[in-house]
């Protein structure tokens, strides 16, 4: 797959997560967050499930232990970052939780040096405070008072950051994006939904007013979305990726207006400016450099 396919597959992903902010906060309407995730996720693993049967019979050799570690760590810090989002949301905008959820921009290559040693390209340094200062702006430059729900999206983010960093090494090194997939979904789902029935009081009553929700979440931003972020991260490293998925904030802003008539304060636009001026440098500059390194060559040889 080529660099140019596997980035428009992120981009999709981003789309499709940013307008799934609007479902996760009218889902918590009907429903608590464990009930909901659990659903959702248990969802959208059923229905990749067969695909991703598919693609591991496909596969010669059996997976190894460390390979298994590798699913097992994607699919616990892919529970933590949706719970926490999730609670979060139950206590803050979502505003605010679009613009601390886009810190994982930063998480992600801090948490690539500390556990992998892998320095990302020098351009990261300019993109992610370039990407993080327009998710400040898109969100109208300021943030609503600072609570709790903050804090736990904050905590969700480095999950995120996590996931990002873990997701396209899982992926790589097992040759099966969509099992890797369907495993963190259903490992995901079922631990929120064992916790739902100790923590939470889930009813049917409640589920079924949430169905919609549960349905865009379950079906686009869980089973196609986390699937096609799985396959495109296996050609994109994680530090280029999670600048391209910073476009999140965007999406949602613009689901906003959409569908809750809401509208962009004129720092957005610019704060959606820096979003895509971010995303094209994080992908047009090493290439353009490893050209013109390439043309150096040719010319000295």
């Amino acid at each position: 797959m080529s660099r140019a396919v596997a980035t428009s597959l992120l981009l999709i992903c981003t789309m499709l997560w940013g307008f799934a902010f609007i479902a996760q906060k009218s889902a918590m309407d009907s429903m608590e967050p464990l009930t909901f995730a659990g659903i959702r996720y248990i969802l959208g693993g059923l229905l990749v499930l067969p695909l991703a049967l598919r693609e591991r019979r496909r596969r010669a050799s059996p997976l190894t232990r460390p390979q298994w570690g590798l699913i097992l760590a994607v699919s616990v810090v892919f529970f933590f970052g949706s719970w926490l989002q999730q609670a979060g949301l139950t206590l803050t905008t979502v505003t605010n939780g679009g613009f601390l959820t886009g810190l994982y921009v930063f998480f992600v290559p801090v948490l690539g040096f500390a556990l992998f040693r892998t320095l990302p390209h020098p351009i990261i340094y300019i993109c992610v405070p370039l990407a993080l200062l327009g998710i400040y702006y898109l969100n109208g430059g300021g943030l609503d008072s600072f609570n709790g729900g903050d804090g736990l999206i904050v905590g969700g983010a480095v999950f995120w950051a996590l996931h990002v960093t873990l997701l396209g090494r899982a992926a790589s090194a097992t040759g099966l994006p969509v099992f890797v997939s369907a495993v963190s979904f259903l490992v995901a789902g079922a631990a929120a939904l064992i916790l739902a029935f100790i923590l939470e009081t889930p009813s049917i009553e409640g589920i079924s007013a949430g169905w919609l929700e549960i349905a865009y979440a379950g079906i686009l931003s869980t089973a196609v979305a986390f699937t096609l972020q799985a396959v495109g991260q296996q050609y994109v490293p994680p530090a280029n990726a999670a600048i391209i998925l910073a476009a999140e904030s965007l999406f949602a802003a613009i689901g906003g207006a959409l569908l809750l008539g809401e509208r962009l304060p004129p720092a957005g636009y610019a704060g959606a400016a820096l979003i895509f001026l971010a995303i094209l440098a994080v992908e047009a500059v090493p290439s353009l450099w490893a050209r013109r390194q390439q043309h150096a060559a040719r010319t000295t040889n």
